[in-house]
């Protein structure tokens, strides 16, 4: 099923939940740590929705829906990702670690080893970081996006696996959070559908 921005908008939050059912998902999650913009929240939405991630976390300082400006510019999309509010990055990360961990192999089928351990990584310009295209992603992965002012926090930056960013060749530092995400997670399901 396919459907337009006007359709996503007038889409009945009951039939929404119908909808989530029907979507294969990808085992990506994104992390929103203090995003504070709502128009960029309502953009994740929709890139969240175009790669089918598994979920979408909002943390910290991030509004949530039904916010008038997250629903306007997600385009309904909000009604079709999964999402959830946590207060802390850490918070997050251990309940995605618990789940992890619960997923058990289906009867007569091979356990693919990597799937049980999440990679995190942050996406964010620092001295640590190596560019986004030379990293080895292993799925389920976990990106983390931080606000647009000053990025992700230095005690978050400490549970990623790898911090990763994209080159900036011009005189401003960084992208937009929305074109940051799309590059990196696209990048991802890009290796993911060649390999």
């Amino acid at each position: 099923m396919k459907l337009n921005a006007k359709q996503l908008r007038e889409l009945e939050e009951k039939r929404a939940r119908g909808v989530v059912k029907e979507v294969k998902r990808n085992p990506i999650y994104f992390i929103l740590e203090d995003i504070y913009d709502t128009y960029n929240i309502g953009g994740l939405f929709r890139l969240a929705d175009a790669l089918a991630v598994e979920k979408m976390y909002l943390v910290g300082e991030t509004q949530t829906p039904p916010n008038s400006r997250i629903k306007k510019a997600s385009i309904g999309t909000y009604k079709i990702v999964p999402w959830e509010y946590k207060k802390t990055v850490k918070e997050t990360l251990e309940c995605l670690r618990s789940n992890i961990k619960q997923i058990t192999p289906k009867k007569n089928k091979k356990l693919d080893v990597r799937s049980l351990k999440l990679s995190v990584f942050a996406v964010e310009q620092h001295p640590k970081s190596i560019p986004y295209y030379k990293a080895k992603y292993s799925l389920p992965v976990v990106l983390i996006f931080g606000n647009e002012s000053y990025g992700v926090k230095p005690e978050t930056l400490e549970l990623a696996d790898k911090i990763v960013e994209i080159p900036m060749w011009g005189i401003n530092k960084s992208l937009n959070v929305i074109v940051a995400a799309a590059i990196v997670s696209y990048n991802i399901m890009i290796n993911h559908l060649n390999n």
